[in-house]
């Protein structure tokens, strides 16, 4: 009878440790599973998704942002419908209402339509933790009443991949002065042309030059450049990407009683490209 029990003792002790050993098995290979690579520093256009609609992009967006990276951490700047979200949190609302809590801060975003007409608009620059995956932004109307959401970026695309990008510069390496197309504003500035464009590498870069002194930074495919002087214009170096296709660029401008971000769209003309004197 001794010998029966320690026997049966034995099969159930071998049991529970091949049991054990089959779940450490089963278990450890999702322990295993590589993280996500991150992100390569750059400039990215990147769905922009939102619960609520009533937190989107603008129209003209279509449902994108410019997600810039940088050091490996990530923010996304989206144009929304309008003024009336005056403020975000990245977080939740109880934590955006406490003491030392530093809200994000709209920019003035302009925003073209189909039909021609221009609308200013709040723009927001938001971190973000990780693509593909939900987190928390609070936001705030002119209402005064905050409201918690989940948004998330996904779909990010390099924008020198984009279509848009495909041509090339098409001159040597070299300084050159050339003709540039200008097109929007109200018709008080513009930019002086020809202006110098100096190619390294196969990449440009222009050198403009504003009629007024006033325009402390422009954005170019979601980049800040800002100001380099103010003597005999508001000065900028700026990159272009293609000859003879239109590049939208904003201007902010101080000259009215508030800083004012404007749309301008700038086409260097080849045919006018002239090598410098060296």
């Amino acid at each position: 009878m001794k010998k029966i029990l320690s026997f049966l003792l034995a099969a159930v002790m071998m049991a529970a440790l091949l049991v054990g050993c089959g779940q450490q098995q089963t278990d450890a290979p999702g322990n295993d599973e590589p993280d996500q690579p991150a992100l390569a520093d750059g400039v990215y256009t990147a769905d922009f998704n939102t619960d609520s609609s009533m937190f989107h992009t603008n129209e003209t967006c279509d449902g994108k942002g410019v997600l810039t990276v940088k050091d490996g951490q990530m923010t996304i700047h989206v144009s929304l419908a309008s003024t009336s979200i005056v403020n975000l949190f990245p977080g939740l609302k109880e934590d955006a209402q406490k003491d030392g809590a530093v809200l994000l801060q709209p920019t003035k975003d302009t925003v073209t339509y189909p039909d021609g007409l221009s609308e200013e608009v709040n723009g927001f620059d938001i971190p973000v933790p990780a693509l593909d995956t939900e987190f928390d932004v609070a936001l705030i109307g002119k209402k005064g009443v905050w409201y918690d959401h989940k948004v998330s970026v996904s779909n990010p695309v390099l924008k020198e991949e984009n279509g848009d990008d495909a041509a090339a510069i098409a001159l040597a390496d070299g300084t050159y002065t050339i003709e540039v197309g200008f097109e929007g504003g109200s018709g008080k500035s513009h930019v002086l042309t020809p202006c110098t464009l100096k190619v390294e590498n196969g990449a440009a870069t222009a050198t403009i030059v504003w009629s007024s002194e006033k325009y402390d930074y422009m954005l170019v495919d979601g980049q800040r450049f800002d100001v380099l002087t103010t003597e005999g214009g508001s000065t900028f170096e700026i990159p272009v990407r293609a000859l003879d296709t239109p590049l939208t660029v904003i201007g902010d401008t101080t000259a009215m009683s508030t800083p004012h971000e404007i749309e301008y769209t700038l086409t260097f003309k080849s045919a006018t490209a002239v090598e410098a004197a060296q």
